[in-house]
């Protein structure tokens, strides 16, 4: 029997409303997506016949636009092509996962997804995906990740970034990204908060001129 349970997160004023589903079949969470379509402000993650249902606020959003272009910013000084996906529904048939991440991303298999649809089943998952977890979740979602086989994960939460690289299955906390090891990651946080005083852009152009001093010093 399918229950809907409002988890405790959602009833605390500002946390992202959120509702879970257990006992959902992975028929019934294929129909319940066609019929509500790619078109939709909230995200999904399913996992083991648990459903869950969030809608993104701002608390939420902000970070995860930052670490996007913080993470574009390295690509331009780097020269090198990466394909940010965004919140590419993330599906496996066979091993009835699926999850929505805040935003993800190909880099070191970038040329192999190149202007053409991104289809799991035969195309490599993201090489980074990112989770900006203003509130928790009642869905395991390292373990949706680690079974499609993501390299790395991003995670950030109360001002914190944790990185995570997948080691024969399961993923094992990181000092530093496998993808940029020369970032100094405990900085990122600092460059966010910047961006709530001195401007999005700003922080940006502020992030840039690290990247740059770090990579003169290699």
């Amino acid at each position: 029997m399918t229950t809907a349970t409002p988890t405790p997160q959602s009833q605390k004023r500002g946390a992202e409303p959120v509702v879970t589903l257990k006992g959902v079949s992975w028929q019934t969470f294929k129909t319940l997506l066609a019929e509500i379509g790619e078109d939709r402000a909230c995200r999904m993650a399913y996992s083991q016949g648990v459903l869950e249902i969030r809608m993104p606020l701002e608390d939420h959003e902000v970070p995860k636009g930052m670490l996007e272009s913080f993470i574009e910013a390295i690509a331009d000084e780097l020269e090198i092509e990466v394909k940010k996906v965004g919140a590419l529904s993330l599906k496996r048939e066979d091993l009835t996962r699926f999850i929505e991440p805040d935003t993800c991303f190909y880099i070191q298999n970038e040329s192999r997804v190149r202007g053409r649809r991104i289809n799991l089943e035969i195309d490599p998952p993201p090489d980074l995906a990112i989770e900006s977890d203003y509130t928790s979740s009642s869905v395991d979602k390292q373990s949706i990740y680690a079974a499609l086989g993501v390299p790395e994960l991003w995670r950030y939460t109360r001002q914190t970034l944790q990185v995570y690289q997948l080691v024969e299955g399961e993923y094992e906390p990181r000092q530093q990204s496998m993808t940029f090891p020369f970032l100094p990651v405990t900085e990122i946080p600092g460059f966010i908060e910047q961006s709530n005083i001195q401007g999005q852009r700003t922080a940006v152009r502020l992030f840039r001129q690290r990247i740059r001093e770090l990579l003169q010093n290699q």
